[in-house]
């Protein structure tokens, strides 16, 4: 390259940084312009649902203002806005479903003088719709998160290697494929890359859901989005920005959709045919009888008010039967694809495990060492280390013993192999396999390959101390599986819902959670591409598949599935708003309990449905006949909507007996 193309290449991707920062500018600017608008609508349709609340309860009281009745707040505030949707839905798509059934419930109603019942209904609806937008902005918030993990920037190295070397910071948009970069202790590694020279720990969480961090060396490959957590490296970019495994992750997020996403409330489903005979029973019974009071009576009691309320009153306590257990769902809409789940797909890491690693043994070897007397030196040594095992042996020793840790001196870390230090003259380290051997300290074949190897293949981690050259024994890590998963599989078999783990871990691991946890269909060393594979081969011969997971890189996994279940006590943010369901308590055991209560649901939804149509039907037999008047036709109305209430709010107290 000459020195014009190189200054000319130069300018140019300033020039690219220039336009990229302006343009994220414009997006947050309009960004937080819409935020703000979104926010006082919201606010005032909260405002204008309590005023309507309390308008119907002094109304109730007997007040008034000059004689009209304060329920014409809640039908003015809470019932316009319906009438705009029903207006709108038939104008433009001749949409003829709740909006339009409502909007006549209400208007039927004022006709005969029902106000009461025109602004309850109106404000029931109100708080349903005002319900359904909020969860929708704050799902749409997650895909916002994720796209602030993509790395800002990066160190480029230019004439690596050589006497004029020189690095400069550059935006990470504008690396190229082959440039030579250099990542610093508590930086993120800004693209794909392989470590050419220096070595260290990294947190790649984002992307696999691993809780423990990986030791790179010179040859491996880093990914961007990842952190860099102790050594400083040297790295060769392999592919662009754009191309990357986090911007990879980010497309999944949001283009995964489940493809038999076609979905409708229940009562929607009878709306035309409820309106279509309503109005052809009014018109023929005026036209046959020539009074107008039969045709409003008609219109009253065949003014679907228990069909429609059949649904949202049941999901709502079903909603607040499982917010009782901690278990957040975002849509009532869930409760009816919860209902369908045939399959259940969990991941591995903080979902059948608790995601963090716990010591599971402690193994002596030396014959004048004690265990105590091991794990105190292992803990002592480790409490000057900031690496998340070594915390999870010193929390080891916390829990269970009293003694005061020793006091070190002269500590060391080796990254990517283990620490030492030295205690009243003499030298203590501890670390893995490789660091034993770079030290000259012995560790018998037969030690490794009978007792410690089995562990080694179910997934975990094994930390080695020495004290003056003089082998000691090891600490067992691992990620332990939850005291719930077992029994939470067996129950989901009773439900005839199958398990599957799909699992970045590798076969010995998968194998042995998979049987740990009594689950038979299992896949290990998964990408995230390969979990939506997964959950798109299932949903093609026509399975409903419920993901449970937890971490960035399961929230693909959470949108493709029918229902994404999201771990909220260890799970990422992101992962929580791709989800349909939260876990806020951050247990397992009561997923059951979830898919029983919503095909329970669905069965009370159905019930109060058919109760609806049948009361109606005998109602209107009755009105055409003028066996009943607009009054008592409102008082078989306003009973059998309160019949479908009271049934479907008895789900508030169901509990699965497992």
């Amino acid at each position: 390259m000459g020195i014009k193309e190189f200054f000319l290449n130069k300018e140019k991707r300033k020039i690219v940084a220039i336009e990229k920062d302006l343009n994220n500018n414009l997006s947050i600017l309009g960004g937080y312009s819409m935020g703000i608008k979104e926010y006082f609508i919201e606010k005032i349709d909260i405002i204008f649902i309590l005023i309507s609340i309390i308008a119907i309860a002094l109304d109730l009281l007997g007040v008034d203002i000059y004689g009209i009745s304060l329920i014409w707040i809640a039908i003015i505030f809470c019932g316009i806005p319906i009438f705009k949707e029903a207006a709108i839905g038939l104008y433009t798509e001749f949409d003829i479903k709740a909006d339009v059934l409502v909007t006549i419930a209400i208007i039927s109603s004022i006709l005969i003088g029902e106000l009461f019942a025109a602004g309850v209904i109106a404000v029931i609806m109100a708080i349903g719709g005002y319900l359904e937008e909020y969860t929708v902005s704050k799902t749409r918030a997650g895909i916002e998160k994720l796209v602030d993990l993509t790395p800002r920037k990066g160190r480029l190295i230019e004439n690596y290697n050589k006497s004029n070397e020189s690095e400069r910071e550059i935006s990470a948009d504008l690396i190229e494929v082959g440039d030579i970069l250099k990542v610093v202790p508590g930086e993120t590694v800004p693209v794909d890359g392989k470590i050419i020279s220096g070595e260290t720990s990294i947190d790649q969480s984002v992307l696999t859901g691993e809780s423990i961090p990986v030791d790179k060396l010179e040859g491996d490959e880093v990914f961007s989005g990842t952190i860099n957590l102790y050594g400083s490296f040297v790295m060769k970019a392999i592919k662009k920005g754009e191309d990357s495994s986090l911007q990879r992750l980010i497309k999944l997020v949001e283009f995964s959709n489940p493809n038999d996403a076609e979905i409708v409330k229940t009562a929607d489903k009878w709306a035309t045919l409820i309106v279509v005979i309503a109005f052809i029973c009014a018109v023929l019974a005026l036209v046959f009888t020539g009074e107008i009071i039969r045709a409003v009576t008609v219109l009253v009691v065949f003014c679907p008010c228990a069909l429609v309320l059949a649904t949202p009153t049941a999901i709502m306590a079903s909603i607040g039967n499982l917010s009782k257990r901690g278990i957040l769902v975002k849509e009532g809409i869930t409760i009816e694809k919860l209902a369908k789940v045939d399959r259940v797909v969990f991941d591995k890491t903080g979902t059948l495990t608790y995601g963090k690693p716990t010591l599971t043994d402690v193994i002596v070897y030396d014959e004048e060492t004690e265990e105590k007397e091991l794990i105190h030196l292992l803990a002592s040594l480790e409490n000057l280390s900031e690496h998340p095992l070594a915390k999870a042996i010193v929390k080891y020793y916390m829990d269970n013993y009293d003694d005061t840790l020793l006091k070190l001196s002269d500590f060391e870390m080796i990254i990517a192999k283990g620490v030492k230090a030295n205690l009243n003259g003499s030298n203590i380290c501890a670390g893995n396999l490789e660091f034993f051997k770079s030290l000259g300290i012995d560790i018998p074949e037969e030690f490794i390959e009978e007792i410690v190897s089995p562990s080694l293949e179910k997934g975990a981690t094994a930390i080695y101390i020495a004290k003056d050259s003089r082998f000691l024994g090891c600490a067992l890590l691992s990620d332990v599986l939850r005291k719930d998963a077992s029994d939470l599989v067996v129950q989901l078999r009773r439900l005839k819902v199958v398990s599957t783990l799909l699992t970045g871990d590798n076969k010995q691991a998968a194998e042995y959670i998979a049987k740990e946890a009594d689950i038979v269909d299992y896949q290990y060393n998964c990408l995230p591409e390969d979990k939506i594979s997964t959950i798109k081969k299932f949903q093609s011969l026509k399975l409903n598949v419920a993901m449970i997971g937890d971490g960035i890189n399961d929230a693909p996994s959470l949108r493709q599935a029918n229902v994404g279940i999201s771990m909220g006590g260890v799970g990422s943010n992101i992962s929580i708003e791709a989800s349909d369901v939260c876990l806020v308590s951050d247990d397992i055991k009561y997923v059951p309990h979830l898919l029983a209560l919503s095909r329970k649901t669905i069965r009370t939804i159905n019930r109060g449905i058919a109760f609806a149509l049948i009361l109606n039907i005998l109602a209107t037999v009755l009105a055409m006949y003028g066996m009943i008047g607009p009054i008592e036709g409102a008082f078989v109305h306003n009973i059998g909507s309160v019949i479908v209430i009271i049934y479907s709010s008895l789900l508030l107290r169901y509990e699965y007996a497992n």
